[in-house]
């Protein structure tokens, strides 16, 4: 990550990168928070003007790579099981496309939700999507369920990653609201990260409201922190 990221570290105090939450949860340091949030702030600008500078036939193929793991994983991990809530996403900013996946499961029979901000710093709610059901402009313009369509609770979610670290922790936009919904829901799905390659990260230096994901997958290959 070059000289910035050596920098940081100097100005953050750490003399080797954290790895884990329990290395920042004792004695909390609100200096040490901020400038974790500058540098996620700067990271997530950098990996999204990266992949934006993507070309859409390689973001198509990436996305089909991706798709084509992710239902090996769903086959081999829970056997191709109909009575799962499988919540999904809509991609927004160059994200991978999953959307033809999304059809493909709802066609076999699995129940696919999509996320959704209803109230501000709050978890998110999850409603059911099928091919028909007609979007509406939901938080920051993403299309979303209507209203009316039935809220369910995951039992494997997807979280879609501006970047990622091989212990499973994610970074994203920063709103918080994927952590927070995690905390929330009871039982905790089967959280999967996707995302590119190119966008892994030595840490994110997680903080006590980071929560690991359960797997990640990107378009080359698949990593378990539970295998670490």
């Amino acid at each position: 990550m070059g000289e910035d990221f050596k920098n940081f570290r100097c100005q953050s105090g750490f003399s080797s990168p954290p790895s884990y939450a329990d290395e920042v949860t004792e004695g909390f340091d609100h200096k040490q928070a901020r400038d974790v949030a500058t540098w996620r702030k700067s990271e997530r600008k950098r990996l999204r003007a990266a992949r934006m500078a993507l070309s859409v036939e390689e973001r198509a193929k990436i996305s089909k790579a991706l798709a084509g793991h992710l239902r090996q994983e769903l086959n081999d991990r829970f056997g191709g099981a109909q009575v799962i809530v499988f919540s999904a996403y809509w991609p927004i900013k160059g994200e991978p496309d999953l959307r033809p996946l999304m059809t493909d499961l709802h066609a076999a029979g699995v129940t696919v939700a999509l996320p959704l901000v209803e109230t501000k710093a709050a978890p998110l709610t999850f409603r059911r999507w099928t091919p028909e059901t007609r979007m509406v402009r939901g938080d920051w313009n993403i299309p979303v369920p209507p209203p009316d369509a039935q809220i369910v609770t995951p039992d494997i979610a997807l979280a879609p990653l501006v970047g990622w670290t091989v212990d499973g922790y994610r970074l994203g936009y920063g709103g918080g609201y994927f952590d927070r919904t995690l905390a929330h829901l009871d039982p905790k799905p089967f959280v999967i990260g996707i995302g590119y390659e190119a966008a892994q990260l030595a840490t994110i230096y997680p903080q006590p409201h980071d929560i690991p994901l359960d797997l990640i997958i990107t378009e080359t290959h698949r990593v378990d922190p539970a295998l670490l």
